[in-house]
């Protein structure tokens, strides 16, 4: 009977969603997603670690003003997925959420308020917007040590001016190790 109930348990951990919708998302897609905003990610990463390593944090700003759209239309072009970035505290105010995506900001707050770890953090949902279906889709990002340099509290003077150069209305600093940065965002149309 014990054996029973523990397989009962663990088949409702397997099939336990990571998103809450009416509609089901596909595991292929959900797959597709990651897979995107694993390249999209890992792409800006390469991109902002090698340019601190050789050039400091004031030329990495340069990365994320110049090359990291550049990048982001080359991942949407080859994924055919329209894929963002956005945040509470956005610096770029094209990235700004719409009220999808800060009513999932604020469930990933929620979630990670209560010990959930960012590196799973991942919604899903079939929604309708003006009678198309799309599939919406937010990975969260969470703010690691390195952010700092351009998103902590203490900026150095070099850094802050150029942030208000290219940012005039940036949002994006006095972020903490361990909090909430954003999420990457995908949005599909379904035919």
């Amino acid at each position: 009977m014990t054996r029973l109930i523990l397989s009962l348990f663990a088949s409702c951990l397997v099939t336990m969603p990571v998103f809450a919708t009416d509609t089901a998302v596909s595991d292929e897609k959900l797959m597709q997603y990651r897979q995107t905003v694993k390249q999209l990610g890992g792409s800006l990463k390469k991109e902002l670690v090698t340019t601190m390593k050789s050039a400091g944090p004031v030329a990495a700003l340069d990365v994320c003003h110049l090359k990291a759209p550049v990048i982001t239309k080359e991942v949407t072009e080859k994924s055919q997925l329209e894929i963002g970035r956005t945040s509470v505290k956005y610096r770029n105010a094209t990235n700004a959420p719409d009220a999808w995506e800060m009513s999932v900001l604020e469930k990933f707050a929620a979630r990670h308020a209560a010990g959930e770890k960012f590196k799973m953090m991942e919604f899903a949902e079939v929604v309708d917007n003006e009678g198309v279906k799309q599939v919406r889709y937010m990975k969260a990002i969470g703010t690691g040590k390195p952010c700092m340099a351009c998103h902590g509290s203490d900026l150095k003077p070099k850094v802050a001016e150029k942030i208000k150069a290219l940012y005039p209305e940036d949002k994006a600093t006095g972020f903490k190790v361990g909090e909430l940065r954003g999420a990457f965002t995908i949005t599909e149309t379904l035919k």
